[in-house]
This record gives structure tokens, sequence and C-alpha cells, in this order.
């Protein structure tokens, strides 16, 4: 009996996991509590990021990836182990897995990636640029000798690129996206406010109210935190115009970054990048207005991709069952 082939998105915030004939079976985030007792592991996915910010000091919860690389590889393996397991019967055979790497990884970056899922119970283990992922999850026909661009907002690092022919022919990265986001509102709320806020607290304003660009209707919102003064629990209310210039500068960043991949690119590409627009994909493309926002900053129409979040981890799958045609582009040892 064949192992299952399967491709997995191992981002900074969260982990997809694609099976072949089945689609996305797993979506968890890329989380893990450790004991710092007996240096086990307590807990990984949705149950460790219930703790963070709620641990004793014996228990630490950490994200092992960190802007899309491996922070710690030990850690980062028992994760791995915890989703294929999940994923796989430990009676088939070991499954033949694809994992989307950042795009200019350095060559032991993506060894330790490869040797944490072959250790974590794969067969074998073949990377993939994220871009042509996402691409690829996206349903772009990178196949043709046409311009191609995608932009894929994670958790960690926004990466930029022009693919044609299967390859990537200008790319740039930067490690400024969703996380970082998160880190200018509770940075904005404690200057102004004194009120110093969570990470889920900061993501749930994003989410919530967060825009790129101001609304026509501005929204509001009650947060919760601790005074910076007293040190005593208090209630704010925030307004969607304030976590819009609270973003103000990460979101130039991204805008720079894309902007710097337009400027690369070879004048047929650009063209047929004019005529087709930019596609937008990961988690981060979901915030408010940031497809008009970026049109307005490169003057290239800007769309969102169908279902961005999962758009890397469709694109790994589709990538393990393309790879002879992909293996012409990619470095597959």
């Amino acid at each position: 009996m064949f192992g299952k082939q399967i491709g997995i998105d191992l981002g900074t915030v969260n982990v997809l996991v694609y099976v072949r004939g089945k689609g996305i079976v797993l979506r968890e985030p890329s989380v893990v509590a450790i004991s710092l007792v007996d240096n086990k592991i307590l807990a990984v996915g949705d149950e460790a990021r219930a703790m963070l910010g709620r641990t004793p000091e014996t228990i630490e919860v950490s994200r092992p990836m960190q802007n899309g690389v491996i922070a710690d590889y030990v850690v980062t393996e028992a994760m791995l182990r915890y989703f294929i397991s999940k994923v796989c019967n430990r009676f088939e055979r070991r499954p033949e897995v694809m994992i989307s790497v950042p795009v200019g990884v350095t060559s032991v970056e993506s060894r330790a990636v490869r040797d944490a899922a072959i250790q974590a119970g794969a067969r074998v283990a073949y990377l993939i640029p994220e871009p042509l992922a996402a691409a690829l999850g996206a349903g772009m026909p990178i196949g043709t000798p046409t311009g191609n661009m995608i932009v894929d907002i994670g958790g960690g690092a926004c990466e930029a690129a022009v693919i044609s022919m299967c390859g990537i022919v200008v790319s740039s990265s930067i490690r400024v996206a969703g996380l970082k986001l998160d880190d200018a509102i509770a940075t904005y709320v404690r200057r102004k406010y004194n009120l110093i806020i969570g990470e889920q607290t900061a993501e749930q304003i994003k989410i919530g109210i967060g825009s790129a660009l101001p609304l026509d209707e501005e929204m509001k919102m009650e947060v919760r935190g601790r005074d910076q003064v007293q040190g005593l629990p208090r209630t704010i209310t925030i307004t969607s115009s304030e976590v819009t210039d609270a973003m103000a500068e990460p979101l130039s960043s991204i805008a720079t970054t894309v902007r710097s991949v337009l400027e690369k690119t070879p004048p047929e590409l650009a063209s047929d990048i004019i005529d087709r627009g930019m596609v937008m994909a990961g988690g981060g493309a979901l915030l408010r207005n940031l497809d008009r926002y970026l049109t307005e900053e490169t003057g290239v129409p800007c769309h969102i991709a169908e279902n961005p979040i999962n758009c890397t981890s469709l694109g790994a799958g589709r990538g393990i069952e393309h790879l002879p045609l992909l293996k012409r582009a990619l470095e597959m040892t």
C-alpha cells in the first residue's frame, strides 16, 4: 500500500496540513507548551495556544518557528511528529511530505526543516518556496511563460515574488507581517493609554476593527488590559482609525517590499502583471482594505486569492502531485 502524500505549510503562526485526495485536514497554531521541570512537551497546537500568557513559571509556551524558519529544532521536530501522527495511521507506510519554506533560506535552514520532517516520520521530504506554493494554491497559471505576481503575507514574513515557467524570477521578503502588526497595535495602546495588552488581545483588535486604510464608517472596540501606572485591570475603547495609525509603519514596509519586486521585474513580465494584477495570499491578506492600499501604493491592481489562508498548504499538496513538473524548477534532493 502506498503511503500518504502530504503538503505542510509550516508557518510561524499556524501549521496547515493537506492530504492528497482529502484536502486540508488540519489547521492548528504552531505553538508548543513545554514543562521546564522535566523538559517534556505538555501540549501542541490549539491546546498550547490557549496557554499563551497564562502559564506559571514552570511552563514555557513558545513558537518554535520564527519568521518561517526553525528557531528550535527539537521542539519543531516534536511538533511535526504530533501533526504527522494526527493525519497518518501508525500502521500505514511513512508518508511523502512537501513542506513550504521561505524564499532565500540558507542550505543549513533547509536541511534543518528536511531533517526534522524525516525524524518526525516522513519517508521523504521535499521543500517548496512559499510564494511558489501560494501561487499554485491560488490556481495561478505558473507553468506558462507569463508573469504571475504573488504577495504572501503570513504571520512572520511577507514575501513577494514574480513567477514564470514554474520558477521564481524575482523575489523579496521582509520579516514584517501579521505578528509585527499585532506588536504595533500593542505598542500604540501602551504609549497612548498606558495599558498593557497581550498578544492575543492585539490580534483580536486587528481582526475586529483593523484596516489598512481609514474606514468610511468608524468602528469601535472595548479593550481590556493592565494599567501600566496602577497595575490594575482597566478597560478602554479604541477606534478603527487609531488601529490604522498604529499599523502604518509595518504596512509601509510591506508596500516597499512589493514595490522593490516590481522594480526588479523584467519588462515583458511587468506588462503581464499590469494586465493581470497581483494576487495576495496568507492570513495577512484578510486585513480590511489591504488590497486597496497596495493598489494605491504600487499602481498595480491587487486581488485577494479565493482562500488566502489555505493557499500555501494547498500549493504544497498540489506540488507533490506535480513533482515531475516542479523538479525542473526546484532543487529537490
